[in-house]
């Protein structure tokens, strides 16, 4: 019988998958010819990493080498290009305008690099990575040394960092989401992935949104929108890849990201089956070389009319940087009925998904060596809940019985390592405990420096102390943050700068944390610190901030803002006046109150009305006045000695003074502050946070005042002469309390906690002392005093105001 004819479009992983299994069942089917658009047989693509560091050679990674086209009678065309097929006569048309007839024909274009249309995208010295030839020139590049730029920090991008490091070049990684491979990896996985790359000496610029490629006749730099310009030799984008279907959708075979195909690789014209990464199944496109692989075996039995059906893939990552183990796969995004099992250890961070008692997504950094194990539990829909207490621990332990934590504890070795930070081993605590007598936790720290860099071993070590000292050891009752800790705040706090933690990830990796991401209590607290230890350095986290904080106005019980405009010390003018009355007419706005701070509230605003009123009131020079924020909301003050007959002192004058120094400023809770100009006190200046009381001699400095809940009169502080002095003395309390303030503790109740005399040491009695915190707090100033609702103006978290899509009546659901 005559052998069939089979054209192959392609000369890819997909592809060979497609013809080994087809030669393995039934050769002599066909008699195929192979159309390569490379000079060059079938290689396999995703080891390109390993030739571009120079662990391997082409040679290496062949997958069909010449003699098996040979072996197998392929007609493979090298070089070949196909320029159209003609599906009606069964025809292909190559580059070279030859026409070869088909009786099935096979599409496995592959993929393309997507190319970002930057300025300069086409100077030389810009690559992509995808094939060999990008390899070669990648190579021939690194020859010259010099600094190369790769434009994306997925898969690919760092694969090549990683190599062209490794070729010698210094190399800079732009990525412009928060973390690094975010697709595969959540941000703690992300922050250890940043720290092994970085520790290779490569540079990692996160959230860089490249503007530019500069240079004249070839890559001289990159530029991003922030005005950093980087000089570079060698530019790498690597931002993705899009399946290569020009071919087929010119030839009218259906297309939509992807060529179109059904479950048995049949595209929608007939005798015509795609493969690969250039296909779309199901909606879903692939990437990845397992699921062309599964497609490839399917596809072999259709052109042999044997039944099989693909039904798409589930999918697991690996990156193939020598020496950074991560394992990725399912689905390991936060929703509803879904539990995690997190455990962290140093350089090691596991997390596992759970759903229904059924494992769907598993993140693994350091320790993969139960990757394949969890995929194989998440791919078969495992029931898991019999060892869910040890499924971290992977199949050693699946199945055992859960121990109990002390006597587990106490089976270790004596020289099982407890404190990772400092190498101290059980052995050595226990023999300290035995040895010295000690009796907690501060003493064990103390003598063998376990527990005393990121106390993640705390609990270990409680529980040596509990199988060493039974009854007679009590542990410490600080209350945690949350139940993703059990560490408290101010551990947390201390640790933060001790180790220089600056970001979340960052904290939640270092110091133990047992969730993935934290929660709405642990979050904001970690934001605010960060915020107030790194300023500067650190960005704000607006996804850990409190809705009111990420809008900037305070939402109301139907679902619409009020806006407050800043009015410095209670003072205003005629043009601010019209302005928020112009405001209140044009936004049919219906409620206009004066509030208690001495400012003037609009009330019942849309929130998608919220960037335009801001805009109207900032052309009359009015900035936020925060009164959602957990920082400075206002400065009452009374009309003081210009007006008043019985005023000492400027008090206007200085709560304005006082309030242009302070707003912007985060603190761990919101701050009021009150001047009056003399003892009768009409800006109630005495259950402020701060405030402060003008008499004759000076200036009285009072706080932890309060008159909400509760209702607390101040304490003096101090008196001082001057102005300049009060100034001080207010910016370094305020600083104070923010560096020691627990998260949503107010003054008064910060006071109560670290005591007064403490407070007045260091900002009245040690004139350095003060001068340091009053120092602090204006350096800090210098990064926060930027109005939010400018910055939402000029189209900053745009998102947080569009309104949801409009519906018409046939689309509203019911």
């Amino acid at each position: 019988m005559t052998a069939r004819k089979l054209l192959v479009v392609g000369n890819g992983m997909a592809a060979g998958r497609v013809l080994e299994t087809l030669f393995e069942t039934a050769p002599g089917a066909y008699d195929v010819t192979v159309f390569n658009a490379e000079p060059r047989v079938n290689y396999n693509r995703i080891m390109l990493s390993p030739v571009l560091s120079g662990e391997k050679t082409y040679e290496d990674i062949l997958i069909h080498d010449d003699a098996w086209y040979a072996a197998n009678g392929v007609d493979l065309r090298k070089g070949a290009r196909v320029d159209a097929v003609d599906t009606a006569a069964k025809t292909v048309t190559t580059a070279d305008g030859t026409v070869h007839g088909y009786d099935k024909l096979l599409i496995a274009t592959g993929s393309g690099p997507v190319i970002i249309p930057l300025p300069g995208h086409r100077l030389p010295g810009v690559v992509t990575y995808r094939d060999l030839d990008d390899v070669d020139a990648m190579v021939a590049a690194a020859r010259a040394g010099g600094r190369a730029v790769v434009i994306g920090g997925g898969l690919l991008g760092l694969e090549a960092a990683a190599g062209l490091k490794a070729r010698g070049m210094d190399v800079t990684v732009l990525h412009l989401m928060p973390t690094l491979m975010e697709r595969q990896l959540d941000p703690a996985g992300g922050y250890l992935l940043q720290r092994a790359i970085e520790d290779r000496g490569i540079e990692v610029i996160c959230k860089a949104n490249t503007e530019a490629i500069l240079g004249t006749d070839r890559v001289e730099g990159v530029r991003l929108a922030d005005g950093r310009e980087i000089a570079c030799t060698l530019v790498v984008m690597a931002v993705g890849i899009r399946p290569a279907t020009a071919l087929a959708k010119a030839a009218g075979i259906a297309v939509a990201r992807g060529v179109v195909v059904d479950d048995q690789m049949r595209t929608s014209a007939a005798d015509v089956l795609a493969v690969g990464e250039c296909v779309e199944h199901r909606g879903a496109c692939y990437g990845l070389v397992a699921p062309l692989y599964e497609m490839a075996k399917v596809a072999a039995k259709t052109l042999l009319g044997e039944a099989a059906a693909y039904e798409g893939s589930v999918t697991s990552t690996k990156l193939k940087v020598t020496g950074i183990d991560v394992f990725s796969a399912g689905d390991f995004a936060e929703g509803e009925g879904r539990q995690e099992i997190v455990y962290r250890a140093p350089g090691v961070y596991k997390r596992l998904v759970l759903k229904d008692d059924r494992l769907i997504g598993a993140v693994l950094y350091g320790d993969t060596a139960d990757g394949g194990w969890f995929f194989d539990l998440l791919r078969g829909g495992t029931e898991v809940a019999a060892m869910r207490d040890t499924l971290i621990f992977g199949p050693a332990f699946a199945g055992a019985a859960p121990l109990d934590p002390t006597a587990a504890v106490a089976a270790l070795p004596d020289d099982a390592q407890v404190c990772g930070c400092n190498g101290v081993c059980k052995g050595t605590i226990v023999k300290a405990i035995t040895d010295k007598g000690l009796t907690g936790l501060d003493d064990v720290r103390a003598h063998t420096k376990a527990s005393a860099s990121c106390g993640s071993c705390t609990p270990l070590v409680e529980k040596l102390l509990v199988a060493t000292l039974g009854g007679a050891y009590a542990a410490a009752a600080v209350p945690p943050m949350c139940k993703c800790t059990d560490l408290g705040h101010d551990e947390v706090r201390r640790l933060i700068v001790a180790k220089e933690l600056k970001s979340i990830p960052a904290v939640m990796q270092e110091l133990g944390w047992k969730t993935s991401c934290g929660c709405a209590k642990c979050r904001p607290a970690l934001n605010y610190y960060l915020l107030c230890d790194w300023p500067g350095e650190y960005e704000d986290d607006q996804q850990s901030r409190f809705v009111n904080e990420r809008v900037h106005a305070n939402i109301q019980k139907d679902g619409t803002y009020s806006v407050v405009p800043r009015m410095w010390g209670g003072l205003t003018t005629p043009d601010e006046l019209r302005a928020i009355a112009d405001v209140a007419d044009k936004f049919k706005i219906p409620t206009v109150k004066v509030t208690g701070g001495q400012r003037i509230d609009l009330l019942g605003v849309k929130k998608e009305d919220l960037p335009a009123v801001w805009a109207d009131l900032g052309k009359a020079g009015m900035i936020s006045g925060a009164a959602y924020a957990k920082g400075l909301r206002t400065v009452k003050t009374c009309v003081g000695s210009e007006w008043c007959r019985f005023g000492t002192q400027d008090s206007t004058g200085l709560g304005v003074k006082l309030e242009k120094m302070m707003w912007g400023s985060w603190s761990p809770a919101k701050v009021k502050l009150g001047v009056s100009g003399c003892p009768r006190n009409c800006a109630e200046a005495t259950c402020k946070d701060i405030g402060i009381v003008c008499v004759d001699a000076g200036y009285e400095i009072h706080y932890a005042g309060a008159a909400g809940m509760h209702v607390k009169q101040t304490e003096v502080l101090t008196l001082v002469a001057t102005e300049a002095e009060a100034m001080e003395i207010v910016a370094a309390l305020t600083q104070l309390y923010r560096e020691q303030g627990r998260y949503l503790e107010r003054i008064y109740k910060w006071a109560a906690r670290v005591g007064g005399d403490s407070i007045r040491a260091a900002v009245v009695d040690d004139l350095d002392k003060r001068r340091h915190y009053a120092a602090r707090f204006h350096h800090s100033q210098r990064f926060a005093q930027v109005d939010p609702w400018a910055e939402r103006v000029g189209g900053r978290h745009a998102h947080e105001f569009a309104p949801m899509a409009a519906l018409g009546i046939g689309e509203a659901a019911e």
